[in-house]
């Protein structure tokens, strides 16, 4: 792999049969149809029931020096931006450094407290990559997902690393992880196995 100014790290929950979310996703349930029972997030339950035991893997979610993420993990809001939205997070959101949304409809970017300033991206996924490796400088770039928004950085070469938190339920349909991805060949690096759920992390070789 060609050496690069700073990793690309991409870092997602999925099910065990590679779905990040279900079908039927509302503002409500973000997550859709999780194969629970519908009283809660059954896919992170492991950094919200369990977060002592996955102490290590919540802290290197955020520990990156720029983040990327989609328009749909963002929030809910779709077309133009006719309604205040500034994420699932509250006014402190956890990523404390720029976060790139890619989205279709242009915005001033957003700061909020703590640090973090949301940035909205129209020029697709090579600009966002370029805008945050700017701002992460020799620091690592993180990319948080929907799946979408992963599966277009695999397919364009543009990932080293690749951390999955593979939850213990099959959902059986909806956004999933590797859609529209050509092989890849991948070096397993470390794993772990928890509670609700095994941490495996990949360098990504081709």
């Amino acid at each position: 792999m060609t050496e690069r100014p700073s990793r690309v790290i991409c870092d997602i929950t999925i099910s065990a049969d590679g779905y990040s979310a279900g079908l039927n996703q509302t503002e409500e349930r973000p997550f859709g149809d999780d194969g629970g029972d519908g009283s809660g997030d059954k896919l992170h339950a492991w950094m919200f029931d369990t977060p002592d035991e996955n102490r290590s893997e919540v802290a290197q979610i955020t520990a990156a020096d720029a983040f990327i993420m989609g328009r749909n993990m963002f929030g809910p809001v779709r077309g133009e931006w006719d309604r205040p939205w500034n994420g699932w997070w509250g006014d402190d959101p956890p990523f404390h450094a720029p976060v790139f949304v890619l989205t279709h409809h242009a915005r001033e970017p957003q700061p909020m407290d703590g640090g973090t300033t949301y940035h909205f991206v129209t020029e697709g996924i090579g600009s966002a990559l370029s805008q945050a490796r700017a701002a992460a400088g020799d620091g690592d770039v993180t990319v948080l997902g929907g799946a979408t928004t992963i599966n277009q950085y695999l397919a364009a070469g543009l990932v080293d690393e690749l951390r999955l938190h593979i939850a213990p339920l099959t959902i059986g349909a909806g956004t999933r992880l590797f859609e529209g991805v050509p092989p890849l060949k991948l070096e397993q690096t470390a794993s772990r196995s928890a509670t609700l759920v095994t941490h495996v992390t990949y360098r990504v070789l081709s």
